[in-house]
């Protein structure tokens, strides 16, 4: 194999790389299945002591990192070091005393001279094995040798064999090789594929990937993704971070399709997006897709390929998300049990991390290189518009995928000195719901029926938590809740929120970007500037992204102008009605009569076990902010609770507050409807009713196993329905009769629940 390892020594940042062409070798590029390969890497290292990586090239690039690389250095090392050392070096040039058996002597001798000048270097296990039976052997024949027999050659060798299986034995491939020795075979090559786990990468991948299971992991769930990929979680008895492991269909293909999609990506590399491109994500996809679909099919044809037309599409989609997409990046964000995904410094070391809704946080066997680094941070450049460069190293922005959208903060140096860290909060392709989220246990029923009384209510509700807490999400649900004939204006610095779903759903939305709180030097216009720019838009709702800065003293003016008219609603972080009165308050500077225009706060905080191993999402609070105080409305019994978690039952329950209708803000929405007004009951059972809508909505999607019930599109159908009955019973009767709209409302819901179409195995 030497003859055709040809190979060049690369440096990427800190790392030393020893890359192999194995294209003209007749060998598999194989450190631990081939000896000869095995050999020729130990030499090239012997050549290059400052190696860090080793990748042997071929249709795939096979790369052992740092860890393995420092395996084989010691093994070089200790190769060197015994041709070097003097006293050995002599011994193996002298002659057996013809005073032995000299066949018997000789034979010892001889072997054990082939394993320091050979073996070792392509079979180092399998040496240290060898030396250990060969001292057997010499051991016994000093036994059964006289004393008369006995001479200085063979005890020589007994001690020579001796210290090079001392030297062996230290190295850390032979520690991790024991636990496989015994019965180990001559020649077997097994054991190696228990050491060496080469990461892979298609030559038309960036990204690295591990493809093998981890030695000593536990599978605990298994599920594959709607495009093919497979994904296992393992656990490990020795740690608590678990493993999330995926092996996508592009790993499954053929070496002719392998060298298709190699050439196909070449070509159509030399054709560079531009701005405009990105614009439009989803055409520009479409677009590539029809062009790598023609081009595969003509490279196909010219090799003599038959492909069907939908092997074909496999390619193309494969081709999009390694040439215009984010590669192996997209199959974790199409994974709906990803909530988000962490890539730190420096590539091509470190593994990707994500955190599972079922699982937490987990490591992966996902390696990106500096080069898909640098691809991501040009892509997302020119998505944003907005820079990312040494006198902005910050970026936030947002990608759309085929099943998800994610948020996206990048830094770079000087803020990053080892390179570029990235950051992607996953969210769902499709908007939430609140029976959604009565699905997976962060309301119940009453709470869903609360919030929606308080969004028809035109009532002003900032949304609050800690990161990861669901905020963005919950003001999402909250949108689908506004009757679709209100004019919705959004405005967020990353476009969070799911605008174009519901404007596909017949939503008359505005989007609005503005500048983000860190960026400078953009063209974007100013979060505050924007805000006070919907009030000349007419009469809509308002829903803010995320109130960060400056911003918040615009968004309690718009609050304050738009609080019976429609409803305005808004992300902060704080984990109490308490604390965002405090951010509002102290850290953004605003006012505190202007903080009265606030009606609800609505917590969201994630739960924890008290292992501190599991986490759910959870609704905490749904809190009243009255207006009869003057300096600290915690002391002054400024906030009133309507609902509050309780975490024996793990539910949301309601306070004696909202049972007996001590609630300003309910009251206030009650005055102005005319069969409501003085009549806390009938204010209650509208209450009652929404909710028990939204718990039928979820106990018919279980009943029928259509998951699809839960999804916008139905429960915006059923909201309007809903509305529209009540708005003909009350028109009949000249009052709203609740048990008559919800035999109403249900009839309709068993009717048209089964004509609803649906896939089985959707996941939440």
């Amino acid at each position: 194999m030497e003859t055709y390892c040809r190979y060049d020594t690369n440096r990427e940042g800190e790392d030393t790389i020893l890359e192999f062409d194995c294209k003209d070798c007749p060998y598999s590029p194989s450190i631990e299945e081939n000896p000869q390969c095995m050999r020729a890497v130990l030499r090239a290292i012997g050549e290059n002591d400052s190696a860090t990586r080793i990748v042997l090239k071929k249709t795939r690039d096979y790369e052992y990192g740092f860890h393995q690389t420092v395996m084989l250095s010691e093994v070089v090392s200790l190769y060197e070091h015994l041709n070097r050392n003097r006293q050995l070096t002599s011994f193996l040039n002298l002659s057996p005393s013809p005073n032995q058996p000299f066949q018997e002597v000789m034979d010892y001798f001889m072997r054990f001279k082939k394993i320091i000048s050979d073996t070792i270097l392509e079979d180092p296990v399998g040496a240290y094995v060898r030396l250990t039976r060969l001292q057997r052997e010499i051991n016994i024949l000093l036994r059964k040798s006289t004393q008369e027999q006995k001479n200085k050659f063979v005890e020589e060798l007994h001690k020579e064999v001796e210290y090079v299986i001392g030297k062996l034995k230290n190295t850390r491939l032979i520690i991790a090789a024991q636990p496989y020795l015994p019965g180990m075979k001559q020649g077997d090559r097994e054991i190696y594929t228990k050491i060496f786990n080469p990461s892979v990468k298609p030559d038309f991948m960036y990204t690295k990937l591990m493809a093998a299971y981890p030695q000593g992991g536990n599978p605990v769930d298994s599920y594959t993704l709607k495009d093919g990929t497979e994904v296992t979680i393992f656990d490990f008895p020795d740690s608590v971070l678990k493993m999330y492991h995926i092996y996508p269909p592009e790993f499954r293909l053929s070496e002719e399709k392998y060298e298709l999609l190699d050439t196909a990506r070449n070509v159509i590399s030399e054709h560079k997006p531009s701005r405009e491109d990105f614009i439009d994500p989803d055409r520009m996809r479409d677009v590539f897709f029809h062009i790598g679909k023609g081009l595969l099919e003509e490279l196909a044809n010219h090799r003599g390929l038959q492909l069907k037309d939908k092997e074909i599409n496999e390619l193309a989609k494969i081709l999009v998300r390694y040439t215009v997409g984010f590669g192996l990046l997209e199959l974790l964000l199409n994974d709906p049990g990803i909530q988000d995904v962490v890539i730190n410094s420096p590539q091509g070391r470190i593994s990707v991390f994500i955190n599972h809704q079922d699982h937490q946080d987990c490591n992966t066997n996902i390696i990106p290189t500096i080069n898909e680094a640098e691809s991501w941070a040009t892509k997302l450049r020119m998505i944003s518009g907005r820079p990312l460069d040494q006198a902005n190293p910050i970026l936030d922005t947002e990608i759309k995928l085929d099943e998800a959208r994610a948020r996206v903060a990048v830094i770079s140096s000087p803020l990053n000195p080892t390179g570029l860290a990235y950051a992607f909060r996953r969210h769902r392709g499709k908007p939430w719901t609140l029976p959604l989220f009565i699905k997976v246990n962060m309301i119940n029923p009453l709470a869903a029926g609360l919030l929606s009384f308080l969004v028809d209510g035109s009532r002003t509700m900032l949304v609050a938590g800690t990161r990861s807490a669901g905020k963005s999400s919950l003001l999402g649900s909250l949108m689908t809740e506004i009757m679709r004939r209100v004019r919705i204006i959004t405005i967020e610095d990353t476009l969070e929120l799911p605008v174009g779903s519901l404007r596909d759903l017949g939503f008359n939305i505005q989007s609005m970007k503005v500048a983000a709180a860190l960026t400078q030097g953009s063209s974007e216009v100013p979060a505050d500037e924007g805000i006070r720019t919907t009030l000349r838009l007419g009469d809509s709702a308002l829903m803010i992204g995320e109130v960060r800065s400056t911003e918040a003293r615009a968004l309690y003016e718009a609050m304050r102008v738009g609080a019976l008219a429609n409803v305005v609603a808004g992300t902060i972080h704080g984990d109490s009605p308490y604390g965002v009165f405090d951010r509002v308050v102290n850290d953004l500077e605003v006012p505190r009569t202007s903080f009265k225009a606030t009606d609800i706060i609505v917590v969201a905080n994630p739960i924890r076990s008290s292992d501190g191993l599991h986490r759910w999402r959870r609704v905490t609070q749904i809190t009243e902010v009255r207006k009869d105080w003057e300096n600290d409305p915690l002391a002054e019994n400024g906030f009133v609770d309507l609902m509050k978690y309780d975490s024996d039952k793990d539910e949301l329950l309601p306070t004696s507050d909202l049972k007996h209708g001590d609630s300003e803000i309910l009251k206030s929405i009650a005055s102005n409807v005319k069969e409501w007004a003085g009549n806390w009951d009938a204010l209650w059972q509208n209450i009652q009713l929404r909710a028990k809508v939204k718990a039928d909505i979820v106990k018919v999607s279980d009943q029928l196993n259509n998951p699809e019930l839960l999804e916008a599109p139905f429960v915006i159908r059923s909201n309007d329905e809903f509305h529209k009955i009540c708005d003909s019973i009350t028109q009949k009767r000249g009052k709203l009769n609740v048990k008559e709209a919800y035999k109403e409302w249900h009839d309709w819901l068993m009717k048209e629940s089964k004509k609803e179409r649906w896939k089985p195995g959707v996941k939440i």
